[in-house]
């Protein structure tokens, strides 16, 4: 039986990790012009806790036939003034602009501009027998250059030329392949993999590891600045927690970080 729920996305916050949940399952999750509203909420109050280290993005697929983790945009949406490409645009961009690391948990197939939104994220696992299918052209439409970029980076120029001028479908496998994630074979599999990852994040020194994503981030879209990842290199010198790194190691011991 079809799930009932059908909400915004959801937030829950437990002890420095926050998951944003898709939920509209009975509609595949598909994203309309309000839970892009909601999905920007979500992230300015987790950008504002600086109690927040990651960020899990994950769906509701309770009752599906086969696990949607999301259908994309509802282009319903198009005809909404001042909707449309450009305001879904700001999710992914959202998305990878996030202070604490995040964690796509893909637990279904991905359609349209929803495959965006994961590759916004830093890590991604994916369930093997799920479908991720980039159809903008066979609706008329050309994506918007952000997106564009991000696929380039992430899937090369090859695959994502195949991905934006055909329209055909990738397997999980096929994405393994590429780079683009990790896939595990069931749910219980998916889930074990993100606690993994949720817990390897944790135990790294909060500052440090936010402040090297930023910097591969710069990299990744061309704004290598040496004087500023210098400083970025030199702040973390300066830290509490680099002095409680040290001292751990010498002392043969898990470091307690305070993100100080």
């Amino acid at each position: 039986m079809m799930s009932s729920d059908s909400s915004p996305p959801l937030l829950h916050i437990n002890e420095g990790v926050a998951t944003i949940t898709l939920n509209r399952p009975a509609q595949r999750n598909r994203l309309e012009n309000g839970d892009l509203q909601t999905l920007l909420q979500h992230v300015t109050q987790i950008n504002a806790d600086r109690r927040l280290r990651v960020v899990v993005l994950t769906a509701n697929t309770q009752g599906q036939p086969k696990p949607v983790f999301c259908a994309g945009y509802d282009i319903g949406g198009f005809a909404e003034p001042g909707h449309g490409a450009s305001a879904f645009e700001k999710i992914p961009e959202a998305l990878a602009q996030l202070r604490p690391i995040s964690i796509c948990a893909l637990n279904g197939s991905v359609y349209g501009g929803a495959t965006d939104m994961v590759l916004a994220c830093d890590l991604r696992l994916g369930l093997k027998d799920l479908v991720w299918r980039m159809p903008a052209a066979a609706l008329g439409l050309h994506y918007y250059p952000s997106g564009l970029l991000r696929y380039v980076k992430q899937f090369g120029v090859a695959a994502a030329k195949r991905a934006f001028l055909t329209a055909k479908v990738f397997s999980g496998v096929e994405l393994q392949n590429l780079g683009v994630l990790e896939v595990l074979d069931d749910t219980d599999s998916l889930q074990k993999g993100v606690n993994q990852l949720v817990s390897d994040v944790l135990s790294m020194a909060p500052l440090a590891v936010q402040a090297t994503k930023k910097s591969i981030n710069d990299i990744a879209t061309g704004l290598y600045n040496p004087s500023v990842l210098h400083e970025r290199e030199m702040e973390s010198t300066r830290t509490e927690d680099f002095a409680e790194g040290l001292n751990a190691f010498s002392e043969r011991r898990q470091p307690v970080f305070k993100g100080q």
